[in-house]
């Protein structure tokens, strides 16, 4: 476990804050008097955050800026040192995702996705060391998925992003000791946002957007009263932990059911190939002599 820790006054920098889970992260925190950067690409989506924020007992401020790009990621960070004096919080939530099988895919897609779920992240939160040293009971919270914990079929990319965000958290939970910065890595279900909407593509055969139960001000609460705990990991939404348990218990039959279900939604692709590869090879016929 981690420390516990009063938000208000807290100094939290939010990526992806525009939309989603990080938008009602930051809106949530600087109701509890956290001060936040929130940091996303979109400026007019950042600014309608801003005006939402208004008359909220917290701060917050916004920063147009790119994960991805390591001129912006160094500008958060100047920015947070730049508002606020330093940083005690840096929450990773900006993602992206796409669905549909690997083998249709291409390279850039798989680079696109790591770039934006594991390598930004990851960078980032090794420039901020040196802030988060300096910081007040500081702490960096990986926003990963429940296909972080059990990969998904046709969202392979999106899950190995998420693996690695997963295990890079682990490491660096022992690591950072040393600093006394603590890891939190929280892992939504199904969750109602526009993510569907904003992926690289969606080819799916079988959609799972009609299970988005949770809200993202429930993930937002949930994740905010994770960090006030102490917390180290959050997993969220009754089927994640139903699936991410199952798959602990019985990860032969899960693989079994997934694998099921990939060839129900293939039945015809499948069994077509099967009887070519089946059938008797046609006898070449011989032309007679004359």
């Amino acid at each position: 476990m981690g420390r516990k820790r009063q938000l208000s006054g807290m100094r939290t920098l939010v990526t992806g804050a525009s939309q989603g889970i990080g938008r009602a992260l930051a809106l949530a925190a600087a109701k509890r008097g956290a001060w936040v950067l929130a940091v996303a690409r979109s400026g007019d989506l950042l600014q309608e955050v801003q005006r939402e924020a208004q008359g909220l007992p917290g701060r917050l401020e916004t920063l147009v800026a790119d994960v991805t790009s390591a001129e912006d990621r160094q500008r958060m960070l100047q920015a947070a040192v730049a508002f606020f004096g330093g940083l005690d919080i840096l929450v990773n939530n900006a993602g992206i995702g796409a669905t549909g099988h690997f083998s249709d895919a291409s390279e850039e897609r798989l680079r696109r996705i790591f770039e934006v779920n594991f390598f930004g992240p990851a960078e980032l939160i090794r420039l901020a060391i040196p802030l988060l040293r300096q910081g007040r009971t500081p702490l960096i919270v990986n926003i990963s998925s429940v296909a972080g914990l059990r990969a998904f079929p046709a969202r392979s990319e999106y899950s190995a992003s998420k693996f690695a965000l997963q295990g890079l958290s682990e490491a660096l939970r022992a690591e950072l000791v040393r600093y006394d910065i603590d890891v939190l890595v929280v892992s939504p279900g199904l969750t109602a946002t526009n993510f569907p909407k904003n992926m690289l593509e969606n080819k799916a055969r079988m959609p799972m957007d009609h299970r988005r139960s949770m809200s993202p001000e429930q993930v937002a609460e949930a994740t905010l009263r994770a960090m006030e705990r102490g917390r180290n990991s959050l997993v969220l939404t009754w089927e994640g932990k139903l699936v991410v348990w199952f798959n602990r218990l019985f990860p032969r039959l899960v693989d079994w059911l997934m694998a099921r279900k990939v060839y129900q939604l293939y039945r015809d692709e499948i069994e077509q190939r099967r009887q070519a590869e089946n059938s008797p090879a046609p006898l070449e016929t011989v032309p007679s002599k004359q």
